[in-house]
């Protein structure tokens, strides 16, 4: 169960686990604080340790609170939209016939039927955001499987509130956010890598460190780039 330490208006969860250091992480995208700590530290350790680091928890939260946040996406003609880190102009076009999503040279073409509702065109964008993940996707978790010596039973792709990713180690799979199709893909590969290893490693653990460090040196500027892109419009919660 967590406890919390609270420091002037900064509330930190705290969790106990059989760890040799004490971890101390600012969540995106509201910049909530949490510890976790060797089983055996004693509470005032703990918040000293806390309030050693309160100008360094501030600044990772004014920064994330900071980040550029989407305006709201409407799908309508020279609107700017994101690809693999990449900025295209929209070009709708009102057909009638199957909706469709066609990519050229800095262009995105978004064939709806004549009077179709923002909501649609949103649902026909994100059903062709998930076919370029399913595309993307699989090689990548081939690629790694080997590399980590992990076996991923099945991906899934989903709009996620606060996470990037996820995984349930128990039953061998991991699920993505659907919008990092809008990031570069190196940013992706990041993210997949991240989840399958906690098919092994569940937790943030030393190990995990370690093992990140070995087979994905880049893995913290990665982190922080993906953490500095715009998020999407949607509200967040934590």
């Amino acid at each position: 169960m967590a406890e919390t330490i609270q420091i002037g208006d900064i509330a930190i969860a705290m969790t106990r686990k059989d760890i040799k250091h004490v971890h101390l992480s600012v969540h995106p995208p509201g910049g909530r604080v949490t510890l976790v700590a060797p089983k055996g530290t004693r509470p005032e350790v703990a918040r000293a340790y806390a309030v050693s680091k309160l100008g360094w928890i501030r600044d990772q939260q004014t920064k994330l609170r900071g980040q550029a946040r989407e305006t709201p996406r409407r799908f309508v003609e020279r609107e700017s939209h994101y690809l693999w880190g990449r900025r295209y102009l929209l070009s709708v076009v009102e057909q009638d016939r199957k909706p469709c999503v066609r990519l050229s040279h800095r262009r995105i073409t978004l064939t709806v039927r004549p009077g179709s509702s923002t909501a649609k065109r949103k649902e026909v964008m994100h059903e062709w955001h998930k076919a370029l993940l399913h595309e993307a996707v699989p090689p990548l978790i081939r690629k790694w499987e080997s590399k980590l010596g992990v076996t991923v039973s099945g991906y899934f792709l989903q709009r996620m509130k606060t996470k990037w990713g996820g995984c349930n180690h128990r039953a061998g799979n991991i699920r993505l956010n659907t919008e990092l199709v809008k990031k570069p893909k190196d940013l992706l590969e990041y993210v997949v890598v991240h989840e399958m290893l906690h098919l092994v490693e569940p937790t943030h653990s030393e190990r995990f460190v370690a093992t990140l460090d070995r087979r994905y040196p880049t893995w913290r500027e990665a982190r922080e780039e993906l953490n500095e892109l715009p998020l999407a419009a949607e509200v967040w919660k934590e």
